[in-house]
């Protein structure tokens, strides 16, 4: 039996439908190459980003589809990413394709945190991640990855300074220790606008862009300076927290920049403990604040809860009033800290724990939101 011809197979392709952009995959241009010899077929699907959450889930659907077909011994079918990009016009930092503002409405949410992690999480994709530390007067970027020190300078231009894949820029590098930056408006707008024209990002995929809390100088800065293709806004769970993030969600909006989502950081905090000599089901009380909880052991004594230290639901509120998604949440964990005083971000630290896990599902998503933006952007092109 001969092998099927390249319509047969685009055919069967057209069965996968991107569950995102509600489309198959050959009318959206993303199968590249299609080739058939002695019953072994080879096909290139080229997605929006490596990144996509369901990348997996395409290519499994695309081989089973394709061996379907009569006269095929073995479908090999390759998975590439290309992120195209805001194809908005800009004067300075042309080739990098998408810039997100990690954005708050207070201090000490964790936004920096997130920001590395996220950074990290891309860049593990394959994707080509960078680091903007736009937060002048606080910068923790440095610390955090790990990186100190002058970065190096080559044709009048700063060289970005680089670990864990990411690239990154801070004003951090180029102050001593603990020298604070007391600066006017017009001066963070100088240095934000200088750290995109006057550094040699290269080519890269996503630039986060880590801002100081509220909504003032740098995060209207960044908004005229380059097109953002949206803003990542993280809180905690208690009340305090999510009013001043609606503040940034007004002001990104008045701005015309998009809220892709929400990070919920320090979303509960797991107790485990193990109660030796314990019988399956037996109750153990715990003081919960002014409350006293039951949990049961299982087969070995273990037993765990959460404890709501900030509340619950702050996130899911907010995401439900304005209309944008949760990415994810993110427990209190004593790792995360470590990680980020050690300069390893937990996603680098622990690869394999639940907290990177969470970050990574979260990088997923925002990638997948990007792409989703993009292509409304873009014609598709037969």
């Amino acid at each position: 039996m001969s092998s099927p011809s390249k319509e047969m197979i685009l055919d069967a392709l057209r069965q996968v439908i991107d569950p995102d952009l509600h489309k198959d995959i050959v009318s959206l241009g993303f199968v590249t190459e299609v080739s058939s010899c002695d019953g072994v077929v080879k096909a290139v699907i080229n997605l929006t980003t490596p990144a996509c959450p369901v990348k997996d889930q395409l290519r499994d659907q695309a081989k089973a589809l394709i061996e379907a077909l009569p006269g095929v011994k073995q479908a090999n079918v390759e998975m590439t990413a290309e992120v195209r990009g805001n194809q908005a016009p800009r004067q300075i930092a042309k080739n990098i394709r998408h810039f997100v503002a990690v954005s708050s409405g207070k201090g000490g949410v964790g936004k920096s945190t997130a920001t590395v992690n996220l950074a990290c999480a891309l860049a593990k994709t394959g994707a080509k991640v960078g680091v903007l530390d736009c937060d002048i007067y606080g910068p923790d970027i440095p610390m955090m990855m790990g990186l100190f020190g002058q970065p190096e300078q080559r044709e009048r231009k700063l060289i970005p300074k680089e670990n864990h894949g990411v690239k990154t820029m801070s004003i951090g590098y180029l102050l001593e220790e603990d020298k604070p930056v007391i600066w006017r408006g017009p001066m963070v707008h100088k240095l934000i606008e200088q750290f995109l024209a006057d550094v040699e990002w290269g080519e890269l995929d996503y630039l986060l862009v880590d801002m100081p809390p509220g909504t003032g100088d740098a995060q209207l800065s960044l908004a005229q300076i380059v097109p953002l293709s949206g803003a990542v806004l993280v809180t905690t769970p208690q009340a305090v927290s999510t009013f001043d993030v609606g503040k940034s969600i007004g002001m990104f909006r008045q701005v015309n920049v998009e809220v892709l989502g929400i990070v919920e950081n320090m979303a509960g905090y797991a107790i485990q403990g193990k109660v030796n000599g314990a019988k399956p089901g037996q109750s153990v009380e715990i003081q919960k604040g002014d409350r006293v909880e039951t949990v049961q052991c299982d087969a070995d004594g273990s037993f765990t809860t959460i404890v709501n230290i900030f509340g619950s639901g702050g996130a899911e509120r907010l995401a439900q009033k304005h209309g944008f998604p949760v990415l994810g949440q993110v427990p209190l964990n004593p790792a995360v800290r470590v990680g980020g005083d050690g300069g390893a971000p937990v996603v680098i630290s622990d690869p394999e724990g639940p907290l990177a896990k969470a970050f990574l599902q979260i990088a997923g998503k925002l990638a997948q939101r990007l792409a989703i933006r993009e292509h409304a952007e873009l014609p598709i092109l037969q």
